[in-house]
């Protein structure tokens, strides 16, 4: 009996979350620009240069990563020996 209660709280609980998240999509979107406003200006991204980031990031990523690999690979061999 406690188990059909549990699973009807939560089933009751996820309905009413789902009520509650809905009515926030129903918004209006927003109101457009002004006549004096130019389209690329704002737009996100606006056309910047993301490839040389990223492969810094990659590469700095796959540095900390064989640092971290070398770190315990040191750490099992000195235990090896021990």
């Amino acid at each position: 009996m406690k188990t059909n209660i549990k699973i009807l709280t939560i089933a009751l609980l996820m309905i009413a979350a789902t009520f509650i998240s809905s009515n926030a999509k129903a918004d209006n979107p927003p109101p457009p620009p002004p006549p004096g406003h130019d389209q690329t200006g704002n737009v996100p991204g606006g056309g910047a240069p993301i490839g040389s980031g990223l492969f810094i990031l990659l590469g700095l990523g796959s540095a900390y990563g064989g640092f971290r690999g070398y770190k315990i690979y040191q750490k099992k061999k000195k235990n090896l020996l021990e």
